[in-house]
């Protein structure tokens, strides 16, 4: 045999193998999908057909940024229960919130978090998925986040909330303008320059966790050095929501290739939030002041006696940044959106606050500013309808199975709750996407009863609830409600005037898709966090 006739045999016998592993490949996908619509435990459950076969389904709406939409979409049609994947379940009832994340489930955190921590001994609170190791470190941090301790970091608090008020009333200062000439500019008597409140909602937020992690605010409120970090933690946080969809696509490294960019500002988030716990390790516990951070370094196993690892305080760091800043920012955006969309609502806040408190320094965690019930109710309201984690959080059924609303659901497969989905189900929220916080106020209508109120309350989860819930709820609504009625007891607030084009954004809109038609919600895009942009806000200074 010539060569040329070896190498032709050769070819040809390379073009058979690959001929047969690709048909095998085929013949074992076709075979696969055929069990996850016939066989499987799940397979009588309705859903969109390609999420029954494949979780690319969810990665695609991942990476849309739609997929708290999509729930909601798919418990339109196909009722309380639907299969999101071909192991997944999303079941939208209030007991069956109760049911999946109560203290004694028969689950755990699903592989979706898996893909979270930067390296694999860097788990933290959020992402362990051991039981033993999740609950040595909540208890750990829940020192960090006792009333005693929150009480001591008030006054961090108060002064980022100092600042970010005084931004707000600010009136850009055109060039040709003399210092002179400045003060008579910004008088009193005129609007200010107009804020896009997710921004500013962001740099309040991100310099409060800096503050309260790291002993030192990241100073976004008044320099623009630090601002890009607010777009790296955003792409780290759908980088997450992306990858856990589908671990696989980190397992074999996808993500780097597929979704490049996202992929590279999530390891730039990665390295910055390395150095925030780098920097404040050295300082150790040598400081007069008692933040996240000095929790962390004196906590002890019980049974070793050792502490966390550098390893572990970068992973908690990462945590920390995220959790405690993307998601209270957009709750407070959401917020403002609804006040200025809505004047009645927000002269009925104005009246409230301005009655209740003669002075500005009035304002901080108190019991009168926990009187102040409609505030409470604003922020309430505002959290349900833009839940800052609009989607679900998976888990993971173990031995034994679970019982959900009279259904058994076997070991091995992934239930949840999707927040936005449960929050507009007008099972429990009559106009279910209109803003009205008098539903959570006892007797504030004739419709709205003890009981009206227990229901709302009883699939109300925007911190999630049980052992997982968020560890930090108590430090939120004490910024929320601090920072929220600061603004208005000293602004008067308006959409802005100056731009027609600042009018519309973050409202919905009829070109938009479905879920996305009203213009009195506010729209997001779900990075498992959410990105935001708006509402844009004026402000006016009253008359003291």
């Amino acid at each position: 045999m010539s060569v040329g006739e070896h190498l032709s045999a050769m070819c040809g016998f390379v073009a058979t193998i690959v001929y047969f592993l690709s048909a095998t490949f085929v013949a074992y996908l076709f075979l696969l999908a055929a069990y996850r619509l016939t066989f499987h435990p799940l397979a009588k459950y309705p859903g969109p057909f390609l999420a029954k076969i494949t979780d690319w389904y969810s990665v695609y709406h991942a990476w849309k940024g739609d997929r708290h939409l999509e729930f909601w979409r798919c418990h339109e049609k196909y009722g309380p229960v639907f299969r999101y994947g071909p192991s997944s379940l999303s079941i939208n009832t209030n007991t069956a919130l109760k049911t999946i994340y109560g203290h004694r489930a028969n689950v755990k955190k699903s592989q979706f978090y898996s893909v979270f921590p930067p390296t694999k001994d860097t788990f933290n609170t959020h992402s362990s998925i051991d039981k033993a190791s999740h609950a040595r470190k909540r208890r750990v941090l829940s020192h960090a986040f006792s009333d005693t301790a929150i009480k001591a970091m008030e006054n961090h608090i108060l002064a980022n909330v100092r600042t970010f008020c005084s931004q707000l009333g600010r009136r850009s200062i055109p060039r040709g303008k003399t210092n002179e000439s400045i003060e008579k500019y910004e008088s009193r008597d005129q609007w200010s320059t107009a804020k896009n409140m997710a921004d500013w909602c962001n740099y309040l937020t991100f310099d409060v966790m800096g503050d309260l992690c790291f002993g030192k605010a990241f100073g976004m409120l008044e320099r623009d050095e630090n601002r890009h970090v607010v777009d790296l933690i955003g792409n780290a946080a759908h980088s997450h929501l992306i990858t856990g969809t589908n671990p696989m696509i980190k397992t074999l490294g996808l993500n780097k290739i597929l979704f490049r960019q996202i992929y590279n500002m999530r390891m730039q988030y990665m390295a910055y939030s390395k150095a925030q716990a780098a920097e404040r390790t050295k300082i150790g516990l040598d400081t007069d002041r008692k933040d996240f951070f000095y929790y962390l370094l004196n906590a002890r196993d019980p049974e070793t006696g050792k502490g966390f690892t550098p390893p572990e305080l970068w992973g908690e760091s990462n945590l920390l940044i995220i959790a405690g800043s993307d998601t209270t920012s957009t709750a407070l955006a959401a917020a403002f959106f609804y006040l200025v969309h809505n004047p009645a609502a927000l002269e009925k806040l104005e009246h409230e606050i301005r009655s209740t408190f003669s002075d500005i320094e009035e304002i901080h965690s108190s019991p009168t500013l926990n009187s102040c019930i409609y505030l409470r109710a604003v922020i309430d309201e505002a959290m349900r309808l833009s839940p800052p984690v609009g989607g679900i959080l998976p888990r993971e059924v173990l031995p034994g199975g679970i019982d959900i609303d009279g259904l058994h659901i076997p070991e091995g497969c992934v239930v949840g709750t999707p927040h936005y989905a449960i929050h507009h189900n007008a099972n429990y929220y009559p106009s279910p996407f209109t803003f009205s916080p008098e539903r959570w106020i006892t007797d504030s209508s004739p419709s709205v009863t003890k009981d009206s109120v227990a229901l709302a309350q009883s699939a109300f989860c925007p911190f999630s609830i049980g052992s997982r819930g968020c560890i930090g709820k108590g430090v939120a609504y004490v910024e929320l409600m601090t920072s929220l009625a600061r603004v208005v007891w000293l602004y008067d607030m308006r959409k802005a005037q100056q731009e027609s084009w600042m009018r519309k954004i973050g409202e919905g809109s009829a070109d938009q898709e479905f879920g996305r038609q009203r213009e009195d919600e506010y729209q997001m895009k779900d990075s498992f966090t959410s990105f935001k942009d708006g509402p844009w806000v004026e402000f006016l200074a009253r008359e003291l």
